[in-house]
């Protein structure tokens, strides 16, 4: 063994994994006791032992504290020693020993050093990997949803694997920007998503596809974000196709959109860029669920907006089906964000488009038409749309020219009824 293998194995850790000199001199403990298990029968029954490494003198001992028990009483020759070999050893260094006394005895086996350090070097790697592990943890507890700066390395087994602060990052396949290339050396940005006790340890899983990537971003473009003068209300993506987000301003003279869009768009084209060019709809927040979805597919122009709270639909009614397929976007996409946009945790919505077209036009008359009989003649929804289905459709046609056996005949209803609802339709 030359002299420096051991100091020499201490600072190429150091130097090369960017540990500390403490975290490396405890991972090259632990493996020499690795080495010392393999060369020593029953060494795994030693209940007191540990390495002393010394690196000035290049050198490792291995030693254990144990019971001084009288020599005829001796049970344990792992954990205990005679008291006759105990006071021998103690007189060498004028020292005395008593029975029950623990001391530290030396059981470094000849030649150790030279075999230890060979069987630390295959085994180093793994206790290294470990101490990396707690250092990463350490380092990236308090750093989850941030937004940090990483360079590829390179692929393992499907994972993109980056370098972020000296640290090695990981990024699923669900955690990529689709149709997105990871060249080593590439510099990007992403989202710290967790650190989790994988099958390799603890693991630094960041993310390219995640919303809140797109939020960090503007955050670090736009002040106002960043100080709170405009709020990010939700935020939805479908990475690498479309981000939609909703802004408002908690200052009445500061634009929301406009303060995310920056002078000559400078802002927006930052954060687009870093996305490869994904598309950013940036919304004015308002309590109105129609406006909200309307100007989220804007450009299309609707024809009419109808909104169900009770079903939880906002229904949007285009020109022709080609202004429908244009709202939807490219398999819905369009659509399906702004039913996200609308929607809460607890309060799901749903967007449709329909194209307004003769028939829609007649249902939505008949809905009005429907809708005034009920108010005028104190009738039931039910009843209003069977006498508009049976030709009934308005007040005054109903006053002007329709008999009370006329209703009875066509809506089965009892004379009475009939009577009550001609009666209204003349007073009202």
């Amino acid at each position: 063994m030359a002299a420096t293998d051991i100091s020499a194995l201490i600072d190429f850790y150091v130097r090369e994994k960017d540990l500390t000199r403490e975290r490396v001199m405890q991972a090259l403990e632990a493996s020499f006791l690795t080495a010392y298990s393999k060369m020593i029968d029953g060494a795994d029954r030693i209940e007191n032992i540990r390495a002393v490494i010394d690196p000035q003198k290049n050198s490792v001992k291995i030693k254990a504290r144990m019971v001084v028990v009288a020599d005829e009483e001796l049970v344990d020759p792992y954990n205990e020693v005679k008291f006759s070999v105990a006071q021998a050893m103690a007189a060498r260094k004028g020292r005395s020993v008593t029975l029950g006394q623990h001391i530290v005895m030396n059981i470094t086996p000849k030649d150790f050093g030279r075999i230890a350090v060979q069987t630390a070097r295959q085994t180093m790697q793994q206790r290294i990997r470990k101490a990396e592990q707690e250092m990463l943890a350490d380092a990236f507890k308090d750093r989850i949803g941030e937004l940090v700066t990483g360079t590829v390395r390179r692929y393992d087994k499907g994972d993109v694997i980056v370098e972020v602060d000296k640290f090695e990052g990981i990024v699923p396949l669900r955690q990529r920007i689709p149709g997105e290339e990871y060249t080593a050396g590439d510099q990007m940005r992403f989202y710290v998503v967790e650190v989790r006790d994988g099958a390799r340890g603890h693991e630094l899983i960041l993310s390219r596809s995640h919303p809140n990537l797109v939020r960090r971003l503007f955050e670090s473009e736009v002040m106002e974000i960043y100080d709170n003068t405009v709020e990010i209300v939700n935020i939805v993506r479908e990475a690498g196709y479309r981000t939609k987000m909703v802004v408002r301003s908690a200052d009445p003279n500061v634009d929301p959109i406009g303060a995310c869009v920056g002078t000559r768009g400078a802002r927006v084209k930052n954060v687009v860029n870093e996305l490869n060019r994904e598309k950013v709809d940036i919304i004015e927040y308002t309590e109105d669920k129609a406006a909200i979805v309307q100007d989220s597919l804007s450009p299309i122009e609707p024809v009419k907006i109808d909104v169900d709270n009770n079903e939880r639909v906002v229904t949007i009614y285009v020109a022709d089906d080609k202004a429908a397929a244009k709202a939807k976007g490219r398999r819905g996409q369009n659509v399906r964000l702004t039913a996200r946009l609308i929607s809460a945790p607890n309060d799901r919505w749903d967007v449709r488009v329909e194209p307004y077209d003769n028939m829609t036009r007649t249902k939505s008359l008949a809905s009005e038409g429907a809708s005034e009989l009920v108010a005028a003649l104190d009738i039931t929804p039910e009843l209003a749309s069977a006498m508009i289905a049976a030709g009934f459709t308005t007040v005054q046609g109903i006053a002007s020219y329709v008999q009370p056996e006329d209703l009875v005949d066509a809506l089965g209803i009892n004379e009475d009824q009939a009577f009550a609802i001609v009666d209204k339709a003349k007073n009202a």
